[in-house]
């Protein structure tokens, strides 16, 4: 299917026209790589405006547009390396947002902890809080500053009893965010006054809010990573423990409020399978599980139209999947019944509303669609396509991505993503496994994805695996990969390339394992364990020593750090499960790319990686970026990447391989 999209003005003035193919033809890696026309749009309060985030050459920029026109009202640029990150309209015609900045080393701008306001009209641009105001620096230079702060700030809720207030945290700079105690504080957007509102009782916390904006609970943990749950009744300083998971064994966070005020959400872990969503009765203090999965954990919670409460939360199954509390709740209704206009195939989403709830901006996507907004007039039931997030790729470009489920060697059930090449049957193929980074914390979603992408445009089968450890399963399944690197985790990536072997799908002659960070790390511990399996192996951004990880990087520079190498990678056997020391199993080609800035993942891992592979005879080619952290930024260093990957899965796995 082709997507013609309705005209929707570049945020410099420039009309984009319609566009079509004649012919479907696979992207080029340019246009997979380049940057979107925007990130993120959100509605004003009224109606009236709408505001974007747009990358520019370097750094990106906030816009404002009329609705009813689409041309430019403001727009709001501080300069090159800084980044617009995030932002609300906290007024009928203002603006406030966190800037970040690219530094050396991270593949992603940095939150500053700086907060600008703007009016739509461009006026009135403020620097309300930030450790750079008045310091004499050109960020910002024509913008209204305030007094200096030692302050990371970021924004809580916009919720107020007027237009002049919003909920900010506070963290103090010197004590470092990461481990600092923070506080919600109500400020006053005309003068930029602060009123402490809440103290956080445990350090790194992130604050709930009620319906009306109010601060009720506060969740965070301390050196010693255990999440802590607390809830405060309304206008009380005094906070309760809801949950301490040293203590219980489990974790519970908050999700939300239902629209009554009244009852909030939790999601809690359950000693054996998927988390549960709970509710919290806020008179009572009970908690009830209101809705549970049968297979995976609840992910994402589902707003109300105000975006003031919660009415249901999503599922990954791994598809995404709406459940509401309340089926006959107004929102809900309207939800569902946007979704079916879509289809299952294409889950949407309201990313912001007007306050009267007549207008919103809808975000849908998939797999074989990098993104669409749609303006959605509630009244006149009619949903406009307003921007693409990659309008130079059609659908029909792209490979549609299915899930497939793996039964490891010890009876564990994996879900997996495979990604077949158009106009190819899933038989006899070429095929990447991917590996996903982490490994904790992070799994593989059903949707879009650029390198998984590339790779089957150029006729590569793509199998992506939520081995064990990832997160999303339950706790006994994210425990299970705890002190498994190059074990039972390394196992089921094994047990998955056997089955696609076994299934059909693969070539066994034509198979090659390629991951990121972590999945850098399987990538050659793939191929050294399982010597016979691939025939070649790509390890970006990866670890290789695992006795190095409690030495180099920014992980055990924090106390939470170290107790976080210590539980999930343990320090018995590293040297038997690194990589760097088993180069002498190694039989196939092996291709490494590193970040010289990399903090993470330190780039003295890569380098004795190829030391070791070079020593014992492997073929191996490198690719370091000195000025690249963990993960490349740089466009022309992401395009000679994926071009040496191609032409490396070519010559050993493709058409040119023998």
């Amino acid at each position: 299917m082709k997507r013609f999209f309705l005209p929707f003005l570049l945020l410099m003035g420039m009309v984009l026209s319609v566009t079509s193919f004649a012919e479907v033809t696979p992207p080029s890696v340019p246009d997979f790589l380049k940057n979107e026309p925007f990130t993120r749009i959100k509605i004003s309060p009224t109606g009236k405006y709408l505001a974007a985030i747009a990358p520019m050459e370097s750094g990106s920029a906030l816009f404002i547009l009329e609705r009813e026109t689409m041309q430019r009202s403001g727009y709001f640029y501080a300069g090159e390396r800084i980044h617009v990150v995030d932002f609300a309209w906290v007024s009928d015609d203002q603006v406030m947002f966190a800037v970040g900045e690219q530094f050396v080393g991270y593949d992603a701008p940095s939150l500053t902890g700086e907060l600008y306001i703007t009016r739509a009209d461009g006026t009135g641009q403020e620097l309300l809080i930030g450790f750079r105001a008045n310091d004499g620096q050109e960020l910002g230079s024509k913008v209204n500053q305030r007094k200096r702060e030692l302050v990371f700030a970021s924004m809580i809720d916009n919720v107020a009893s007027d237009d002049h207030r919003v909920l900010v945290a506070i963290s103090p700079i010197k004590n470092s965010s990461m481990d600092s105690y923070t506080t919600a504080e109500r400020m006053d957007i005309r003068s930029g006054r602060r009123v402490v509102e809440a103290r956080a009782p445990v350090r790194r916390a992130q604050f709930g809010t009620d319906p009306q904006g109010r601060v009720r609970f506060a969740q965070g943990a301390g050196g010693d990573n255990m999440l802590k749950l607390y809830y405060r009744e309304v206008d009380s300083e005094d906070w309760i423990l809801i949950n301490d998971q040293a203590a219980t064994d489990h974790v519970v966070s908050f999700m939300g409020f239902a629209p009554d005020g009244v009852t909030a959400y939790l999601r809690a872990s359950r000693d054996t399978g998927p988390d549960v969503v709970e509710s919290f009765d806020t008179e009572t203090h009970s908690r009830t599980a209101v809705m549970q999965h049968d297979r995976v954990s609840p992910t994402a919670p589902i707003a109300s139209i105000d975006g003031h409460s919660v009415i249901g939360t999503w599922f990954m199954d791994p598809q995404p999947t709406a459940r509401y509390f309340d089926d006959q709740h107004p929102d809900a209704r309207l939800l569902r019944s946007l979704q079916a206009s879509f289809g299952d195939a294409m889950p949407v989403s309201i990313s912001s509303a007007t306050r009267d709830g007549r207008f919103a901006l809808l975000f849908a996507s998939s797999p074989t669609n990098p993104g669409d907004y749609f303006l959605f007039d509630r009244e006149a039931k009619k949903a406009q396509l307003i921007g693409s997030r990659r309008e130079w790729i059609q659908p029909d470009q792209l490979a549609d991505m299915h899930a497939v489920e793996i039964t490891t060697r010890d009876g564990l059930k994996l879900q997996g993503l495979l990604t077949v090449p158009i106009g190819r049957e899933a038989k006899d193929l070429p095929v990447v496994v991917n590996p996903h980074g982490g490994p904790f914390d992070v799994r593989d979603d059903w949707g879009y994805n650029t390198g998984v992408q590339i790779l089957a445009s150029r006729g590569y089968a793509v199998l992506q695996v939520n081995f064990r450890g990832s997160s999303g399963y339950g706790k006994d399944f994210e425990r299970a990969g705890y002190r498994q690197w190059g074990r039972a985790m390394q196992d089921d990536l094994t047990d998955a390339t056997r089955w696609l072997i076994d299934q059909g799908i693969a070539n066994a002659k034509r198979i090659c394992i390629a991951g990121g960070s972590y999945g850098g790390y399987a990538a050659l511990m793939g191929v050294a364990k399982e010597p016979d399996l691939f025939r070649c192996a790509i390890g970006y951004i990866g670890v290789y020593d695992l006795a190095m990880m409690y030495s180099n990087g920014d992980i055990p520079q924090l106390y939470s750090g170290k107790n976080y190498l210590t539980m999930a990678l343990g320090k018995d056997g590293l040297a038997e499960t690194s990589p760097v020391n088993l180069a002498d199993r190694i039989k196939v080609p092996v291709l490494l790319a590193a970040g010289g800035a990399d903090e993470r993942a330190p780039v003295e891992h890569t380098e004795a990686m190829e030391r070791a592979l070079k020593a014992a005879g492997v073929p191996v080619d490198t690719l370091i970026y000195r000025d690249e952290g963990h993960g490349f930024f740089k466009y022309e260093h992401r395009l000679e990447y994926y071009t040496k990957v191609l032409d490396f899965l070519d010559k050993h796995i493709g058409q040119s391989a023998k």
